[in-house]
């Protein structure tokens, strides 16, 4: 096994919320030959939904999430978090005490998850949605209850559909939530604005979403070279000239308080993620950090 934990091929995982997240996730564990699809069960309110993923991947479909439990040695919580506190209390009492849950849900602690569920067998963990394709990233931790073995099945689902990082702090997964879960939208963002500028410019937006898109990969990939590793200033610097046309743009965003805005906006995305925690029907505050002008 080259020192890699594989999960055993009887083990039984039923997701809770069929939402994309969910099916990312037994996609890959179904791709990986982490386990067989007959193994798989994927419960929620939507007959359709669940009858759905039933039918692309070939795995067991409820609409009774006790059911979808029973007889389970993972369960998977990939619920909103306005929903949590319902499917909680379906699933209060049904899950085996040896089984592992392992939870998705933003904001939501281990001992929220554990109270709430009668259950203190808990692994918290924060993917992003690149995991559709197999190129994720997930920060997850785990409960004190959770044995060494039931960690090695939580890390080998995770890497069904790609990276994984274990910190021993939970704290850390609001900040995760912040980073990278929420990450990918403000890579959208900024690769959309800069499609914008290239169709403002004069280009179709097909070519200037090309140019975008292998300029995001590229740089990504160069940065990456795991052969000659940079600090991203020192990859900045190399393709900034003095009086050059990147140091004007780069001026620009200065002045514009660019950095400062992506951290404030990190920094919202922590606290509405800590929010969630104290109360998952939270809504969102009238007011957020000021934008600097």
């Amino acid at each position: 096994m080259n020192g890699r934990y594989d999960v055993k091929n009887d083990t039984i995982i039923a997701f809770i919320g069929p939402g994309v997240m969910a099916e990312a996730m037994i996609a890959g564990l179904i791709n990986q030959n982490v386990v067989p699809s007959g193994s798989i069960v994927a419960s929620g309110p939507s007959a359709a939904r669940v009858d759905e993923l039933g039918e692309r991947h070939a795995i067991r479909s409820e609409t009774d999430n006790a059911a979808a439990v029973e007889g389970a040695d993972v369960v998977v919580l990939a619920v909103k978090p306005q929903r949590l506190d319902h499917v909680m209390k379906d699933l209060k009492g049904s899950i085996r005490s040896s089984a592992l849950v392992v939870s998705i849900v933003a904001g939501a602690t281990i001992e929220k998850i554990a109270a709430g569920l009668g259950h203190d067998v808990v692994v918290r963990s924060m993917p992003n949605t690149p995991a559709q394709i197999g190129e994720g990233i997930t920060v997850w931790t785990a409960a004190e209850a959770v044995s060494d073995a039931q960690k090695e099945t939580a890390r080998e689902i995770l890497t069904a559909f790609g990276d994984e990082v274990f910190l021993d702090e939970e704290r850390f997964l609001d900040m995760a939530t912040a980073l990278s879960g929420t990450g990918p939208a403000y890579v959208f963002l900024f690769m959309e604005a800069m499609v914008d500028a290239g169709v403002h410019l004069g280009f179709s937006r097909r070519v200037a979403e090309i140019l975008v898109a292998k300029t995001v990969r590229g740089s990504v990939d160069f940065y990456s070279n795991p052969d000659d590793p940079l600090h991203l200033a020192r990859l900045r610097n190399q393709v900034t000239s003095p009086g050059g046309t990147s140091a004007a743009a780069l001026y620009y965003l200065e002045k514009a308080g660019f950095r400062t805005a992506i951290s404030r906006a990190i920094w919202a995305a922590y606290e509405r993620s800590r929010e969630l925690g104290v109360d998952s029907s939270a809504h969102w505050p009238e007011s957020l950090p000021e934008t600097p002008q």
